[in-house]
């Protein structure tokens, strides 16, 4: 049995160990592969991780051996379950092993736009508190969350947790998703989409990217929030129109974005994001924690040993 790991580097690059994978089977693995050495790179391998690799019905047939996909992810779209499935390729994922670290980014964007904690720093290191007459002084408006409305679009399990950290800042949470939820926590108000825009302070985007949402905060929705609401997205780019909120931006019809994701990653030099007024991005780094990449390792190992005993983990085809 052989293993290839086509992208590596951003789960390891380099602050863990492969070593509990190479103790299964000899393994080849690759920080990135692009898309014309997929099949030289795969070869007679059985078992393959990928990341954004795309795996299609072209790969599955050059390259027969392969049994077992193992998608060092938790969105899958990379990979053609269909086809995968028509070969006889068991595809699996990795859930639910970063929430605490994409909430934890939530608040470090809030955080970041409604105290500029960093202009204040790089003023006093300037000296302008050593020059100040007063004992205190601030660079940028100072903003308290509590008694704010903090929208989640997105009630899974980011979702809950962006919601139970903002509750204990005391902020008013209300949530809007596709399907009913039966086991709401007190405090937790569910409402409609254009209701929670036109009320929250803050709208966090935390659902998944589908067909049916591709680009839904539009001008549209842009138009019903507040002047002073700040929208954040951990979420997938696609669910955002950019230039719609670049405009937004630019003419200050919202107050601010903090950006986790985007539609093109990397971005293309001319996203119109880049250079809009009062928006904050940070490079998909979210799901990067350590301790988040050390869950994803050992689940992607357990899913394999499951697969290997004949046993059924995190299957999604």
């Amino acid at each position: 049995m052989k293993i290839v790991v086509l992208d590596g580097y951003t789960l390891n690059p380099g602050d863990l160990s492969w070593d509990a994978l190479k103790a299964i089977a000899p393994c080849d693995i690759y920080d990135n592969t692009p898309e014309h050495l997929r099949i030289e790179r795969i070869g007679d391998a059985e078992i393959v991780f990928s990341n954004k690799v795309v795996l299609d019905a072209e790969i599955f047939k050059s390259c027969p051996t392969m049994k077992y996909i193992g998608v060092l992810a938790t969105g899958y779209n990379v990979i053609d379950l269909e086809a995968a499935a028509k070969a006889g390729i068991v595809v699996t994922n990795i859930p639910a092993y970063s929430t605490d670290s994409v909430a934890q980014m939530v608040f470090a964007h809030l955080l970041h736009i409604v105290n500029q904690v960093h202009l204040h720093a790089e003023a006093v290191s300037q000296g302008d508190w050593v020059k100040s007459k007063n004992f205190s002084f601030s660079v940028s408006p100072q903003v308290e969350l509590s008694g704010k409305t903090l929208g989640i679009i997105g009630f899974g399990q980011i979702g809950r947790k962006v919601a139970e950290i903002g509750q204990a800042m005391g902020m008013k949470i209300l949530f809007q998703n596709r399907s009913v939820k039966s086991d709401v926590p007190a405090g937790f108000t569910p409402c409609d989409l254009d209701s929670l825009l036109q009320q929250s302070d803050v709208v966090s985007l935390n659902c998944p990217l589908t067909d049916s949402n591709a680009g839904f905060i539009n001008k549209c929705k842009l138009d019903l929030m507040k002047p002073n609401a700040i929208l954040i997205n951990t979420g997938r780019g696609p669910l955002i129109n950019e230039q719609d909120l670049a405009d937004a931006l630019n003419a200050g019809q919202i107050a601010a974005a903090g950006l986790d994701v985007l539609s093109t990653e990397p971005p293309a030099a001319n996203n119109p994001l880049l250079q809009a007024k009062n928006c904050h991005i940070t490079p998909h780094i979210a799901w990067a924690t350590r301790e988040a990449r050390q869950r994803l390792m050992d689940i992607a190992i357990g899913n394999l040993k499951a697969f290997l005993n004949r046993k059924k983990l995190n299957v999604i085809n």
